[in-house]
């Protein structure tokens, strides 16, 4: 007996990987879900159902199916942390954070006033995560509103499930850069409004951290969050020892740069703390008490020299801590989760601990999507969830053909030796396809979307 089919029902097949559970702390084959041979039915942009083709063939004969014979396929990509308006000043050379920031961000910023610049860069800027295979970002806009406004245009257009926010700043920096702690509450709450929970589009409350924010706007900030309980908090917290000790000279009666952002009510379960690379033992147990996240930036924190993540701090048993890969452009030097997964490997070994393949992309997919609190939405095959899925070429280049000559995996075993050397060697170019929703939104050969 045949399924009542309609037009928005299709398949997809291929060999499928992702994660039903954390392999932080769970044996990692238990975490991982993998059909060498599998098929994924998607209808109207949600997934119906997913199995092995030879138990799913018959049951959906009649629908178009789109085969990719040895390809990986995963959930979207989650970058958990990026900033949209630093796209454009990528690879800037040789200085450290403040130092960057007032030397390149602040005035590459300025000129996010204009909205046609704002909404070209917003363009290039989403064509580049596609490209990449991220289908989910936190992200920074600019100071102001424009910029928010082009790039929810933008990623609206593409239906994408995206989250960002205005940039709150009312001191340490230009002044054509700040606003006032008014000004950002009332553009902040109107911009929630317009915005907010729009198609598939969520806002984060952004203050830029807590060196550029006075008390005001940080409390300001914490009463947009009471006032608008489903927003996100997005900022910045301990990521170079300089900004630290500045932090700790602004806030004096503060017990720490956490307690900075604790005391204004900013610290709960949807707020994101990008780096958190000097964190002490007693943040990271408030973290997890909060069940807050962090945006882990290793080739952000490697370009600037600002210090080595420790995974094993942040993911302990005692206190876990939800944590998500961020690109962090334009300190961050690829749009590439896969070359993010390459560095957070190294800066994990440096510590003389390891970072398997399967933690890594579980970091990029389902860890990304819990650190977002969307975990419902997306982050892996279960029924139900919105269908954004990447197809990855694990021989996208004569030496990645070298090392995995035999497609696609029979086994976990193998399957983590592939997956390793994707996690090494892979980046723009073995992103095969991107598919939003079900549709096909970007592919690397140029084939058109059906």
């Amino acid at each position: 007996m045949h399924q009542n089919l309609n037009a928005s029902l299709h398949g997809i097949r291929g060999s499928f990987l992702d994660f039903i559970a954390d392999p932080f702390y769970q044996v990692e084959q238990d975490c991982v879900r993998y059909l060498p041979d599998g098929l994924l039915i998607l209808e109207d942009g949600y997934i119906k159902a997913l199995g092995a083709y030879q138990e799913l063939a018959a049951q959906y004969d009649k629908i178009p199916i789109t085969a990719y014979p040895n390809r990986l396929i995963l959930p979207g990509f989650v970058d958990t942390h990026i900033h949209y308006p630093q796209t454009e000043m990528i690879a800037a050379y040789g200085e450290q954070l403040l130092e960057w920031l007032n030397q390149y961000t602040f005035p590459t910023e300025a000129k996010f006033k204009d909205p046609s610049y704002a909404r070209r860069i917003a363009d290039c800027f989403l064509d580049e995560l596609l490209k990449n295979g991220t289908t989910t970002a936190l992200v920074f806009a600019a100071v102001f509103p424009e910029s928010v406004d082009a790039f929810f245009e933008a990623a609206d257009r593409r239906n994408l499930r995206m989250i960002a926010g205005k940039v709150m700043m009312d001191r340490n920096a230009p002044d054509y850069i700040t606003d006032t702690a008014e000004s950002s509450y009332e553009e902040t709450k109107e911009l929630i409004r317009k915005w907010h929970h729009k198609g598939r589009l969520l806002y984060a409350v952004t203050p830029r951290f807590a060196i550029t924010s006075t008390e005001k706007q940080l409390k300001l900030a914490g009463q947009l969050l009471q006032e608008f309980p489903d927003v996100y908090l997005h900022t910045h917290l301990s990521e170079n020892t300089k900004e630290v000790a500045f932090v700790a000279e602004l806030f004096p009666q503060n017990q720490g740069y956490l307690d900075v952002y604790d005391q204004a009510g900013l610290v709960g379960e949807r707020s994101v703390f990008a780096h958190g690379v000097q964190l002490t033992d007693a943040e990271f147990r408030r973290l997890s008490e909060a069940k807050a996240a962090i945006a882990c930036c290793p080739t952000s924190n490697l370009f600037l020299g600002s210090g080595l993540f420790k995974f094993h701090q942040a993911k302990s048993p005692e206190h876990p801590v939800k944590v998500g890969l961020g690109t962090d452009i334009g300190a961050g030097t690829s749009f590439s989760l896969l070359q993010t997964a390459n560095e957070a490997y190294k800066v994990a070994q440096l510590q003389g601990q390891s970072l398997s393949a399967f933690k890594s992309l579980y970091l990029a997919t389902l860890g990304g999507a819990e650190a977002l609190c969307l975990e419902d939405k997306i982050g892996n095959f279960e029924v139900g969830k919105e269908a954004d899925l990447i197809v990855l070429d694990l021989q996208a280049t004569p030496l990645m053909q070298l090392r995995n000559p035999h497609l696609p995996a029979q086994s976990l075993g193998q399957l983590a030796e592939a997956a390793f050397a994707l996690t090494m060697m892979g980046d723009d170019r073995a992103i095969q396809a991107t598919y939003i929703m079900g549709r096909l939104a970007y592919d690397r050969d140029g084939h058109r979307p059906v």
